[in-house]
């Protein structure tokens, strides 16, 4: 019987040590982490603006940690399609989720059913970009140059203004709602499938006015068929130096930025997270990576897991708010 103890529990020692095995090499492979090509889902169609950005910075990613980092653009649905692609990615770390502020903060308070649930479901690993919104109008047929003489302009149009966006939820179309109620003009939001062509109709006339993202206008801008008016930022944008931020124009507190981060499915290794979030720290001080991004339309930036998930719960918050007052519901 003596015997019989012993090797049970030399048994019982042995399965104790097999039932670690998985659990080391798990954390052995973290430390090693890339050992073979990562996914970024970018939830967007290819040539946006974030998937600009996020693929210059896969580029840099790929670099520095000597494995591929392959973009794959799975658009639809306001970014919901592949965020949940990523929610249901096993949590290995070869899976990101190239998320904005949309499909973070915005779509669960716009969708009636959302696919996945954005708090539960990810691990926020570090913000990559923030971009800036901005209120435009046509150069030719906006007599305006200042917030002030766009809201008296606004006010005195007999059939009131329209204003664009992307689609209902998007930052531009809470914006454009923000200053319709805080600035008290009649405006009528118009989503547009097509950004190429709202743009377009806002330099001939045919809307109004956008509050829109900069890079969106960049070329327009240049050419004198746009204006730009004031900011929706607490600072002005560093390629608009000359623009007033709303605060600075006489509208304070209409701030509506915009933002990229990565993300992981919940699971994932914390080594993993916060190798990705020190290695795009690194590349956010790369002056020649800023100046490349500010080109492209956004800020080249970083932050911890923790402050990313902070932050990410204090942009929930606020965009609650908003949504509800503009009264934006999708099926």
């Amino acid at each position: 019987m003596a015997n019989d103890g012993r090797w049970h529990r030399r048994a019982m020692l042995s399965l104790g040590g097999a039932a670690l095995l998985p659990r080391q090499a798990r954390a052995q492979g973290s430390a090693n982490w890339p050992e073979r090509p990562v996914r970024i889902i970018i939830p967007f169609a290819a040539g946006a603006s974030h998937d600009v950005l996020v693929r210059m910075l896969a580029e840099q990613l790929q670099v520095r940690l000597g494995q591929p980092f392959v973009c794959e653009n799975r658009p639809g649905a306001g970014g919901n399609i592949g965020t949940e692609a990523v929610a249901r990615a096993a949590p290995d770390g070869y899976t990101i989720n190239a998320a904005t502020i949309g499909t973070l903060t915005i779509n669960q308070f716009l969708y009636t059913r959302l696919p996945y649930d954005p708090l539960r479901d990810f691990v926020p690993a570090t913000l990559i970009w923030e971009g800036a919104n901005c209120l435009f109008v046509s150069a030719q047929h906006n007599p305006s140059r200042t917030l002030a003489e766009f809201t008296a302009w606004a006010k005195a149009r007999p059939g009131g203004t329209t204003f664009s966006s992307a689609g209902a939820g998007t930052t531009p179309h809470l914006a454009g709602e923000l200053l319709r109620m805080r600035a008290g003009i009649p405006a009528t939001h118009v989503p547009y499938r097509e950004g190429g062509q709202r743009v377009l109709d806002l330099a001939s006339g045919t809307l109004d006015f956008a509050v829109d993202n900069v890079s969106t206008y960049t070329a327009l801008l240049e050419e004198g068929k746009i204006r730009a008016l004031a900011v929706a930022a607490a600072a002005r944008w560093p390629t608009l130096s000359e623009v007033p931020t709303m605060a600075e124009a006489g509208l304070p507190g209409l701030e509506v930025p915009t933002w990229g981060a990565f993300a992981f499915p919940t699971g994932t290794p914390p080594m993993v997270v916060e190798k990705l979030a020190e290695t795009v720290r690194r590349i956010a001080g790369d002056p020649a990576i800023r100046q490349r991004f500010l080109r492209a339309g956004g800020k080249s930036v970083a932050s911890t897991p923790s402050d990313t998930a902070a932050f990410v719960a204090l942009e929930r918050e606020r965009w609650q708010a908003v949504v509800r007052a503009s009264g934006a519901r999708i099926e």
